[in-house]
Formats: structure tokens, sequence, C-alpha cells
């Protein structure tokens, strides 16, 4: 009977459905990858055994070759998904052009990080590897950097809105309004948060930041986590 309330626990059913996403398994993947990335950079620093060292940089490599293979031929969803956007009808003009650069920003980055999957993986090792991952890091420097400004903008605009309703409305529509818009605002806050962690990596990468691995490391294992909590509240 304990077993039969364990498997039928809703919690199994939400963790089942978790891992059946992909964006599930990536996010975990991905936590793993950039926590070993801090632990690799910490323990060198320690002066821990080099076989430790070595350890978790290749829990790094291999978990980062892994979501690799993920990505490949993602971006035509992002592709489509900046069409998408281009024709969304709306009637703030900046939030369309922030949302058409995002998912162009995207969508470059996985074309470019995959042509380079063959040379990372050792089948075809080629010349412009190298030159074309760096294009990828810039596509991606570019979609966060959009959605920073598209984070920031969507702040400005829900407490703007936060004011109007304070100001026109009845206490009981006031407190439900001001309640989904203090919502809204905590997860805009968090992705915010999020993106500008994920900022290091590329910005790290290309040499526009003098950041070493473990800040590096941190800053993804806390954008990691974020999303993680995210596609689990979503499975839910």
């Amino acid at each position: 009977m304990v077993a039969d309330a364990l498997i039928y626990h809703p919690a199994v059913s939400h963790y089942n459905k978790f891992v059946a996403t992909t964006i599930g398994r990536d996010k975990a993947l991905r936590t793993i990858q950039y926590f070993a990335r801090f632990l690799a950079w910490y323990t060198y620093r320690t002066n821990h055994p080099q076989a430790t060292v070595d350890l978790y940089t290749n829990v790094k490599k291999n978990f980062g070759s892994v979501r690799k293979a993920m990505r490949l031929t993602k971006f035509v969803e992002h592709f489509k998904a900046a069409a998408v956007a281009s024709d969304a009808q709306t009637s703030d003009p900046i939030v369309k052009y922030l949302a058409v650069g995002r998912q162009l920003g995207y969508a470059f980055y996985m074309l470019f990080d995959n042509l380079t999957y063959p040379d990372h993986v050792g089948i075809r090792k080629f010349e412009g590897a190298a030159r074309l991952q760096k294009e990828a890091y810039r596509a991606w420097l570019v979609g966060l950097s959009c959605n920073v400004a598209a984070g920031i903008y969507a702040l400005w605009n829900l407490r703007e809105q936060t004011k109007i309703k304070l100001a026109d409305q009845s206490d009981a529509e006031k407190t439900v309004e001001v309640k989904k818009l203090a919502k809204d605002r905590s997860a805009t806050q968090l992705q915010l948060i999020s993106d500008l962690c994920d900022m290091t990596v590329p910005s790290s990468a290309l040499g526009y930041a003098n950041l070493d691995d473990g800040i590096v490391g941190l800053a993804g294992t806390l954008s990691s986590l974020i999303g993680l909590y995210a596609a689990w509240a979503k499975a839910a």
C-alpha cells in the first residue's frame, strides 16, 4: 500500500509531466552544467587534486554536449516565433520590435550553434567553427539584450498601470487588479534577473566583460534554477 501511495502521489504525476518536456530536461541539465563549471573553477583555485578538477570539467563538457545536441534544429521554432511576433497586432510597437529582435537573436544563436556541432563532438573538424561559435554568442547577446529591454519596459508599464488602478477604481476592484499586477511584476522581475545572469555567458566568451568561470558558473546556475522553477510550475 505504501508503494501505491508513492506511485499515485500527485508529485509523481507532476514530475512525469516535467521530465516529459524538453525544456524541463534542458533546465535540469543546464543547472548541473553551470554548477559543475563553478565547482571546476573553485576546486582549481583552492588547490584541490587535479583529478577532482578534471571530474567537474568533464561533467561541464559532457552535459554541455548533450544540451548542444538537444538544441539541434531548434532555430526553426525561433524563426517562426519571430514571424508570428512580427505579424502580431499590438498597440505598442516597442513590445513588438523587441519581441522580434529577441526571437531573431535566439534563432541565429541556435543556427550558428548547430553548425558548430560536428566540430564540437569531433565528427568533422573545420577552421570556421570558432568563428561561428563567436557569432552564435553575439546573436545570443542581442536576443538577451532585447529581452532585458523588454523586461525593463514592462516593469515601467506595470508601475504606471498600478498607479492608475490605485487612483481610479473602488477598493474591491482595486485589490484584485493590484494583486494581479503585482504577480505580473514579480514574474517579470524574475525573468529579468535570469536574463541578466545569462548575459554573463556570452559577454565573458566574447571578451566584453572580464569575468572568471566562478562568476559565470554561479550566474548560469542561478538563471538555470529560475528556469527550472518556471518549467516545474508550468508542468503543474
